[in-house]
């Protein structure tokens, strides 16, 4: 049988860099997006969705009506903290947390009864992060990650994974920011990152770990900063 993936987030980025590797490799994949499609391919279906509508729910579980082997939540938004602009806060929690949220609601009942199924988490290695600069971001990876492992404990006992996949910076629209960008790697190595996930089903997989390793020093300064103040 073909295997299925469903992809929210997949019409740019690494979203889209894996809907192109898994349909070469023979997965049947449906993809969610808010923009239209970014490839064509004879086992690829596109479906409008923006997490962030009320509607969102009811789109998932129609194109979930057979369900699927995995799914892949990968879209995310990131703005710096801007107060003449501070509503655009809630945006970033809706779509980088509350909508994997809602995407577990839809479909870990139904991967539970099966005793079957893989739901994918795309955080950030920022999930470590307490972060002047984008608080939003952090904070909704970090509740992203912290969220996806618990589930991870929970489900394992009924056959079913969940994994929280950590990078660092990937090369897609979120970087284009000037500023240094330490051990950047393409979407599609992002994209073949997850992939390695889908086969091992780890709880947590962090790349690369040598980003890792620079944030640990790097929060080293804000850490003695809050502990002290």
């Amino acid at each position: 049988m073909v295997p299925t993936a469903v992809i929210v987030g997949a019409s740019t980025g690494i979203g889209l860099a894996l809907a192109r590797r898994l349909t070469t490799a023979g997965w049947s994949v449906t993809g969610l997006a808010r923009s239209a499609a970014g490839f064509e391919h004879e086992r690829y279906r596109h479906v409008l969705a923006d997490v962030r509508d009320a509607s969102y729910r009811a789109v998932l579980a129609d194109a979930c009506d057979r369900l699927p082997d995995v799914c892949v939540y990968a879209t995310g938004i990131g703005h710096e903290l801007d107060f003449a602009q501070v509503t655009r806060e809630s945006d970033v929690f809706t779509t980088n947390l509350t909508g994997a949220v809602i995407t577990a609601e839809v479909l870990l009942p139904r991967m539970i009864d099966a005793r079957a199924g893989h739901l994918i988490g795309i955080s950030s290695q920022a999930d470590r992060l307490v972060d002047r600069y984008a608080p939003s971001y952090a904070a909704s990876k970090a509740g992203l990650s912290s969220y996806f492992e618990g589930l991870a404990l929970a489900c394992r006992p009924y056959g079913v994974a969940i994994t929280n996949v950590r990078f660092g910076f990937v090369d897609t629209a979120m970087a284009k920011a000037p500023g240094p960008k330490p051990f950047m790697v393409s979407a599609d190595r992002a994209a073949q990152v997850i992939e390695s996930c889908i086969r091992r089903r780890p709880i947590r997989k962090t790349f690369p770990l040598r980003m890792a390793a620079l944030l640990w020093f790097f929060r080293l300064p804000t850490r003695l900063r809050i502990w002290f103040s």
